[in-house]
């Protein structure tokens, strides 16, 4: 109702129908937040790029689009990455589109190299956005980011942007993970631990525990540390990783605030321990709109044959996250609950159903 499908494509043995469904429902509502002309939409697939070449990457990328190019126009569908898909598998992806449709420099796909379409801070958005508005909402609540102790979950984009983010605002980054366990940092991850763990996440795709760094737990998770206090939250690795019994670690461990830069990582009754607590939460639908948002804005790009320098981009991402945050705060004082979770799912539902009456298709 709002535009082409946009959504990411995930590569995870977890994926099926109901998967991306779920996500897929989460999508139409991040993406009515952002103010742009975006439906949404979900795919991907269960094959598991963690231990395979590039070429075997590569073979399955191009598999992959023989039958998903017929489908895709800037005007219809728009995928991008998610877990999974990064910029080696989104290029495989668009090298092959080209090669099947003999098409140069449409807008249909994002998160492209910037040699071929690609955005600036396309890669950073989700991780920007999302301390953008984790920023705005705890000054509004009259506290700060900086000196914070902050956990954050995952070592892929979301989880190194946010991270490099915090740190650029004075906060104190004690965790990051991947899923055979989590380094811990005492007193907070440092620049040369960040760039160690960005070149083995994106250059050599190693593992944390090969690491010299923090203190490496295997098979544990930030939500499970119960030694430590902390502020703030940035779940930024999967859905479901934050439970009921990780929900109620965080508040035990002195938790003030939860930004979710995955999607629908805090179950149902782990957001229950969150709402009785009244903890200041704000879900992936609001908090991880950036990388649609800079999604949105590559397409843009692509459509005027141009690209916006890097210092534009951020403008625009955090003039996006700012009005999300109005948004949700609008709402919750609107009768929907009083709570910026509450907003979010009413601010973004509000605008689709508004624009369906007014397209006739419903009445």
């Amino acid at each position: 109702v709002l535009g082409p499908y946009k959504g990411g494509l995930r590569f995870h043995p977890t994926v099926d129908e109901g998967v991306l469904k779920s996500l897929g429902w989460e999508q139409i509502f991040k993406n009515a937040l952002t103010g742009m002309p975006l439906g949404a939409g979900k795919g991907g697939s269960d094959f598991d790029p963690k231990g395979k070449s590039d070429a075997e990457i590569r073979r399955f990328c191009e598999s992959f689009m023989i039958e998903l190019y017929r489908y895709l126009h800037p005007s219809t569908d728009v995928p991008a990455g998610d877990i999974g898909v990064g910029g080696r598998e989104i290029g495989y992806l668009y090298g092959q589109y080209k090669r099947l449709t003999n098409r140069h420099g449409g807008g249909v796909l994002t998160g492209k190299s910037i040699l071929f379409g690609g955005s600036h801070l396309r890669p950073e958005a989700t991780g920007f956005g999302l301390v953008y508005i984790a920023k705005i909402a705890i000054e509004k609540n009259g506290h700060t980011l900086s000196g914070k102790r902050c956990m954050v979950s995952g070592s892929g984009n979301v989880a190194q942007y946010a991270s490099k983010k915090l740190l650029e605002m004075g906060a104190k980054v004690i965790t990051m993970s991947d899923s055979n366990g989590c380094i811990f940092f005492e007193n907070g991850l440092s620049e040369d631990d960040w760039k160690l763990i960005v070149e083995a996440k994106q250059v050599h795709r190693a593992r944390l525990s090969s690491l010299p760094i923090g203190k490496y737990m295997p098979d544990k998770s930030p939500w499970n540390l119960s030694f430590t206090t902390f502020d703030y939250a940035f779940p930024c690795a999967t859905q479901n990783e934050i439970d009921r019994d990780g929900a109620a670690s965080l508040v035990k461990n002195g938790v003030q605030g939860l930004f979710e830069g995955a999607n629908l990582p805090t179950t149902l009754e782990g957001q229950d321990i969150l709402r009785k607590k009244q903890i200041l939460y704000i879900p992936g639908k609001a908090a991880n709109a950036g990388g649609v948002a800079v999604s949105g804005l590559e397409m843009s790009q692509n459509a005027q044959r141009l690209q916006w320098s890097e210092e534009e981009i951020d403008n625009r991402l955090h003039s996006i996250m700012t009005d999300i945050y109005d948004q949700i705060e609008a709402q919750s004082r609107n009768g929907s609950g009083g709570t910026l979770e509450d907003g979010a799912t009413c601010a973004g539902f509000l605008k689709v159903a508004q624009a369906m009456k007014e397209m006739g298709w419903v009445y």
